[in-house]
Order: C-alpha cells, then sequence, then structure tokens
C-alpha cells in the first residue's frame, strides 16, 4: 500500500546499520527533511526508540528487523519498505564491522564476518532494490566505504580489503547503469562504535586514542543527504569526508 504522504520531493530511503552512529545520524538528517526513511538494524530495541524520536519530531519511519549477511533478510526488509511506500528510492548500504588485527594473529572468523557483513551485505542489498529500481526507472544506492578503502594501514589488512572491494563493485555497478545514480561515501575517523567490535585491546586501545580527532557521524549523514538530493540527472560519484586533522 503507497503511503499517501509520499510526494515527488520526498523519496524512500533504506538505510542498513541504522541503529547507531552514522546510519542513526543519517536516519535523523534525512527524516528531517521529509524523506520516508526505512530502518534495518539487528538490536530492534535500537531501532524502535529511534523510529518514536523521529515521529515524535515531525518525521517518518519504519523500523525493520534487519540481518544484512542473510540474502532472504535483505530481501524481505527491502520488499516490506516497497510494499509499505510504493517504491524505493534509495539504498543506503551502511552497516559495517571492523575488528582490526594483524594477519598473523589468524582471526579467521573476524576475517569472514567482515567479508559477510562488509562486503556480502552490500552485495545483498543491491540484489534486492535492482530489479524494483530498474522497474520504476530511477533509484539510487549509496554504498558506505571508508578511507580503509583509499589506502592500507597495519592491523586493517582484512577490514581494508572489504572496502576496496566496495568500492570497485560501486564503479562497476555505476558503468553498468543509466539510469541508477551511486554513490561511494568513504569516512574517515568518525564516532560511532565500530571500535567496540576490535578483539584485541592492544589494538583497540590504539584505535580509541586517534579518535580525540574524530568528526560526528552527523558529518557523514550531510555528505549523504547532499548526494541524495541532487537533481536525477546528477550522480555523485564519490565523496571522501576526514577530521581535518587527519593525515
Amino acid at each position: 500500500m503507497t503511503d499517501p504522504s509520499t510526494t515527488a520531493a520526498s523519496k524512500v530511503v533504506l538505510i542498513t546499520g541504522a541503529g547507531s552512529g552514522i546510519g542513526a545520524a543519517t536516519a535523523r538528517t534525512l527524516a528531517a527533511v521529509g524523506h520516508h526513511v526505512v530502518l534495518g538494524a539487528r538490536r530492534t530495541e535500537r531501532l524502535s526508540a529511534l523510529a518514536e524520536d523521529i515521529e515524535a519530531r515531525g518525521g517518518s519511519a519504519l523500523p525493520i528487523a534487519l540481518d544484512v549477511t542473510d540474502p532472504a533478510g535483505v530481501r524481505s526488509f527491502v520488499h516490506t519498505a516497497h510494499d509499505r511506500y510504493g517504491r524505493v528510492d534509495v539504498l543506503v548500504n551502511n552497516a559495517g564491522v571492523m575488528p582490526l588485527s594483524r594477519l598473523d594473529a589468524l582471526r579467521v572468523d573476524e576475517w569472514n564476518r567482515m567479508i559477510d557483513v562488509n562486503l556480502r551485505g552490500v552485495l545483498y542489498g543491491i540484489a534486492a532494490v535492482l530489479p524494483l529500481m530498474r522497474d520504476q526507472h530511477g533509484g539510487h544506492i549509496v554504498n558506505i566505504s571508508s578511507v580503509s578503502g583509499l589506502k592500507v594501514d597495519p592491523t586493517a589488512a582484512v577490514y581494508s580489503a572489504t572496502k576496496h572491494a566496495v568500492r570497485a563493485l560501486s564503479e562497476g555497478l555505476r558503468q553498468e547503469s543509466r539510469e541508477l545514480r551511486v554513490t561511494v561515501v568513504s569516512p574517515g575517523l568518525t564516532r560511532s562504535e565500530l571500535t567496540a567490535s576490535i578483539g584485541d585491546s592492544g589494538i583497540k586501545d590504539a584505535v580509541r586514542e586517534q579518535m580525540g580527532i574524530a568528526i560526528p557521524a552527523t558529518a557523514i549523514a550531510e555528505a549523504i543527504r547532499y548526494a541524495i538530493d541532487q537533481p536525477a540527472d546528477v550522480d555523485v560519484n564519490e565523496i571522501v569526508v576526514r577530521p581535518t586533522a587527519q593525515g
């Protein structure tokens, strides 16, 4: 059923990893300017609280439980949104994990987790929305990469590999599409919960020491808003947003 409040100016924006950090900030930022945000994450209590707050401020938000490593779950997330609003205008592939470690630590389960969330999760999102966007002759996919997708640092080899891959598949998708807009956003040090997934206490402490210069998640949300709000014939392909003090 199409929401009667959906207008040409407002878009239906699906956001993965919306429970905190960049995802939550993006949801608040886009809802505040009139877009309908569909919130996906595993922590449903956070999603519900975020949706309630957005709606209390006059916005439109639909929370849906989502595990991006489950392709059937991603399809259900997308189709639930489509059934509610009658279209899907934007997908923000934001969900990610960053359990940094040296390769010789052999944390293979963590490597697999990063590949499953950071890369396969993005692919599952693309696969779920592409048929709908093709049928409606337009749409926008925003993939969240990282400055680690531009360079590689010690302890970040696998994380960087997943983020390099996100940039590569985004560029391939862009070149294959003539009606679809594709944007890669690569944040630098940003305040979020990504460091919580680091299992090595020494690496976690070192990363947290660097976070003193981190920018707020709203800075990334504003970059996403900028890309989304461009005219349909303008495709902002890539945005890199770093703290001024980051080398």
